[in-house]
């Protein structure tokens, strides 16, 4: 099970290891990392899921879809080179160690 880096905009930091498959937002709700809201369930239509990808094996993250790159383009906290969504990233054993900081969402 790929153990993921959650870094909260507070500061707060927990990793925790999830199903391979698994979205890092599924992740992120199931352990209450704070701050990722999950609105849409992981649809890629609200970006309450919005992650800065840190560090870790950042070469093995799939490409941004045209979805959740549009999607992206209206996320609330300012949209960076690193953003990506949670809900379209799922786990997988090459993306152990990743870590993400969730955005701000207002």
């Amino acid at each position: 099970m790929p153990l993921i880096v959650y870094l909260t905009e507070a500061g707060d930091r927990s990793a925790h290891a999830l199903r391979v498959g698994q979205s890092l937002m599924d992740g992120a709700v199931q352990n209450a990392v704070p701050g990722i809201m999950a609105e849409c369930g992981g649809s890629c239509i609200c970006a309450t899921c919005h992650v800065y990808i840190e560090g870790g094996p950042v070469g093995e993250l799939p490409p941004i879809g045209d979805a959740e790159d549009a999607t992206l383009d209206d996320a609330p906290g300012e949209r960076r080179a690193n953003s990506r969504l949670s809900c379209q990233i799922r786990a997988t054993a090459e993306l152990d160690g990743l870590i993400v900081r969730v955005a701000a969402n207002r």
